[in-house]
């Protein structure tokens, strides 16, 4: 049994963050000032301290929500070598995608604010005017306004691969959008899990399962710190930051999302983190 912490929309919108087992859901929650931001500033209480202090019963009508408050979701890229190979597939010019994949400097960009993010069971996004888009399942860390990594979570970072690979400056289009970034269940505090992790997604298309592979962070290029130290050396982040690590599964083309798919990825000690998919945007594909 791993132990998370929780958020939680009451039925009457407002939030409070709860505790309970990655698996099975939250069981209690804390007091109203308990938030993320509380806990990310670096002084404030610890994850572990949340988890004791969800005491009170969960309100009837409770939704489980993307773990996330006022920080900003970052992402890396080509940090596995499937990664890297299926960046070269998509693109017109592969060669900055294989660069990187050896260079110093990781490829970091930013992901969604964490007002954008969706939660379990909340449907991702695919573009309307992409043909061509994948779920990217990822191990997301969790820093405080320190840099120091506080917890554990599952990241989506859903993706237009035909968008980002007609152009690379097109990334922030493929991968900023309604819906692309999903979070949850739950953040597990560091002293509870330990890496490496493994990773695997499924996904069912009509009561049928159309992808379904694992992979471990053991087989990334960049350690978790060297890409914590590359985001922070010219940023702050008051209250902490999301930084999502790469992907290691890709689906071979000529795989896409469509709007029905669900897609589940599960990461030991994480739980798991499903969201059905729909498509958005005003262009019909």
């Amino acid at each position: 049994m791993t132990i998370g912490v929780f958020k939680l929309r009451l039925a009457d919108g407002t939030d409070r963050l709860g505790a309970g087992d990655v698996e099975e859901g939250p069981a209690a929650i804390g007091s109203p000032e308990l938030t993320f931001d509380a806990i990310l500033v670096g002084d404030g209480p610890s994850l572990d301290e949340a988890i004791a202090a969800a005491t009170d019963p969960v309100p009837a009508g409770a939704t489980v929500v993307a773990p996330v408050g006022s920080q900003e979701i970052w992402a890396a890229g080509v940090t596995y070598l499937r990664s890297r190979d299926a960046r070269i597939e998509e693109a017109h010019e592969p060669s900055p995608y294989d660069r990187v994949y050896e260079a110093e400097r990781p490829e970091l960009f930013p992901k969604a604010p964490g007002w954008r993010a969706v939660g379990p069971g909340t449907p991702v996004g695919v573009r309307r005017d992409s043909d061509w888009d994948v779920p990217e399942p990822e191990l997301a860390l969790v820093v405080d306004a320190r840099g120091t990594i506080v917890g554990y979570t599952i990241g989506n970072d859903v993706s237009s691969r035909s968008i980002e690979g007609a152009n690379t400056l097109y990334l922030p289009q493929a991968k900023t959008y309604d819906g692309s970034c999903a979070l949850g269940p739950a953040i597990v505090p560091v002293s509870s899990v330990e890496p490496p992790f493994e990773i695997r997604m499924r996904i069912e298309r009509a009561e049928a399962t159309v992808y379904d592979e694992s992979t471990s962070t053991s087989e990334m290029v960049r350690s978790f710190d060297d890409l914590v130290e590359h985001l922070r050396r010219a940023l702050t982040f008051p209250a902490g930051a999301v930084l999502l690590t790469g992907t290691g599964l890709v689906p071979d083309p000529p795989f896409t999302l469509v709007s029905g798919d669900d897609v589940r990825i599960s990461v030991t000690g994480l739980g798991t983190l499903a969201n059905p998919v729909r498509a958005v945007g005003a262009t019909t594909r």
